[in-house]
């Protein structure tokens, strides 16, 4: 083992056996990932038939739930495993069919903030996505029933319920906001 003060390399993070435990792999250390509650998997539920009936129509890539992605961050192996990802067929290839973590940078991050994090957190994990390469990141908060977008050439955008999200990353997508939020 390739070990460094109890930090684990990507290759034994990646060799860890399944189990129903999620993790992410930060700074060499592992990260319980939150299991989901109602709201959070509602939101990513809807977000998810959203996005993949876009990409379904339009043929342009795929979206996954909670597959972690290979990054780097602070010049380090990164594994987050976001909400959603979104991949162009540009950078992964229709045709690919691997089981395992994500290896090309997304396109596209959603995070949903969950009970016991901050705006502020998911802000700090946005950037860090953004500076790994992933071009739009959705941070969706349930308390505000907001969209914040961040891209790596403007400032963050949040939509509210009232507005509603259509992009040049995705042609053609349109998302009512207010539609994340009914009967949440």
């Amino acid at each position: 083992m390739n070990r460094t003060a109890n930090q684990l390399s990507l290759q034994e993070f990646l060799d860890l056996p399944d189990s129903n435990d999620h993790y992410e792999l930060v700074e060499g250390q592992l990260r319980p990932k939150m299991s989901p509650k109602y709201k959070h998997s509602t939101l990513q539920l809807r977000l998810s038939i959203a996005l993949n009936q876009w990409c379904e129509q339009q043929k342009y890539g795929r979206v996954r739930p909670e597959w972690g992605v290979i990054l780097q961050r602070q010049q380090k192996d990164w594994v987050p495993v976001p909400d959603l990802i979104y991949v162009s067929y540009e950078r992964l290839p229709q045709a690919w069919n691997e089981d395992e973590p994500c290896p090309v940078v997304p396109e596209l991050v959603i995070e949903i903030i969950s009970p016991g994090q901050t705006f502020g957190e998911m802000t700090e994990k946005a950037t860090d996505y953004l500076l790994a390469g992933v071009d739009q990141v959705w941070v969706v908060d349930t308390k505000a029933q907001s969209v914040t977008i961040f891209e790596r050439d403007s400032l963050p955008q949040t939509i509210r319920s009232n507005g509603s999200i259509s992009n040049s990353l995705l042609p053609g997508f349109v998302l009512n906001v207010s539609d994340l939020f009914d009967i949440v």
